[in-house]
């Protein structure tokens, strides 16, 4: 009796523990990770949030209209967001940025691409927990040339260095360009996926996770 009495406590030990302590997730991007914005519902991380429920806590980080790369025009490295991400110390790091990179006065410094992805991941990994894990995005695809975005640095330049950098970096890569390469509809300018674009991106991102 006494031992499963001790059983019984350990068990519902283990679920307080769980339950103070959910999953972190921190979502780092631009605007298509931004959304409609950063705490509204229709956005991918909310989104994810609601898929994944309270055993994670899923923080959007987006930034509208910033670069991976440190001498873009506006570099995701010079945001409060990018030193909230480390006190945030999550448990899981979702990166999707590139996309403003393509712009050609970035993508000027493309040689300096990989280099300063690699340099990112590192750096986040030092807030985080030694078994953290990071997903290296592959961006929605661009449909059309918008906003001085470049369909063909995206779809297809862009593209392979990504997956050289997961690679290279130990991270595992999420593909959010196949799921939303026959879409052009859910990508109304071209390049921000629309309510149900988003939910897809969510719902990709949140099969990954679960694996």
């Amino acid at each position: 009796m006494k031992r499963q009495l001790l059983s019984f406590a350990l068990v519902l030990y283990s679920f307080s523990v769980f339950a103070q302590n959910p999953i972190k997730i921190a979502c780092v991007g631009n605007s298509i990770t931004q959304g409609p914005g950063r705490e509204h519902p229709d956005s991918y991380p909310l989104q994810l949030q609601e898929i994944l429920g309270d055993a994670y806590e899923v923080k959007n980080f987006g930034v509208s209209g910033r670069t991976l790369l440190k001498k873009g025009d506006f570099p995701f490295w010079n945001e409060p967001q990018f030193g909230e991400v480390k006190e945030f110390a999550p448990d899981i790091l979702v990166i999707m940025l590139g996309t403003n990179d393509s712009k050609p006065q970035n993508w000027a410094y493309k040689a300096d691409f990989r280099t300063d992805y690699l340099d990112m991941i590192a750096e986040f990994r030092e807030s985080m927990p030694a078994d953290g894990k990071v997903y290296v995005v592959m961006p929605v695809p661009v449909t059309k040339d918008n906003f001085g975005i470049t369909a063909e640095v995206m779809n297809n330049e862009q593209r392979m260095m990504i997956i050289d950098i997961a690679q290279s970096s130990g991270s595992e890569l999420i593909d959010l360009y196949t799921p939303l390469m026959d879409k052009a509809e859910l990508l109304p300018d071209g390049v921000h996926p629309n309510t149900e674009g988003l939910g897809i991106m969510a719902a990709t991102v949140a099969r990954v996770i679960r694996l």
